[in-house]
């Protein structure tokens, strides 16, 4: 017979592990503001906005950190994802080399869409907006 759940505490009353699970964002929630973030990337960095752009790449690699905690079936290949693409992207950045940085995240993108079809999602393809998904923020690097 299974143990019952343990209640947590909270400030708003108790909860149980499975319920606190269950209101975690899901993997296609956060891989919609994963691929929002990583497109920002890019985008600021053609913008010259390399501050930016370091930003959301970040952003992509914290959001993905996260789902490999919430989802650890992805763990693998998230840490490869970080460590052999997001990682060589990144350092392109800080090097402000876009050349470097385009084929870096292409490189990424594609990976991106073999861990789909490997997981079972082949239906799901990453490609880079023609437009940046949030357009409230400056991607030009002011002078």
């Amino acid at each position: 017979m299974a143990e019952p759940s343990r209640k947590i505490k909270t400030k708003h009353g108790e909860l149980t592990l499975e319920e606190i699970g269950g209101l975690l964002p899901g993997t296609g929630e956060v891989m919609r503001s994963v691929g929002e973030c990583f497109s920002m990337s890019w985008h600021a960095a053609h913008g010259g906005n390399w501050e930016l752009g370091k930003y959301y790449l970040r952003r992509t690699r914290s959001l993905l950190r996260g789902l490999a905690v919430t989802r650890p079936k992805y763990a693998k290949q998230i840490r490869e994802f970080d460590v052999d693409y997001l990682e060589a992207a990144y350092q392109a950045l800080i090097e402000r080399d876009l050349w470097s940085f385009d084929a870096r995240y292409e490189e990424a993108t594609d990976q991106a869409n073999v861990y789909h079809v490997d997981t079972g999602h082949p239906y799901i393809r990453w490609v880079r907006p023609e437009e940046p998904p949030e357009r409230g923020l400056d991607l030009q690097l002011e002078t």
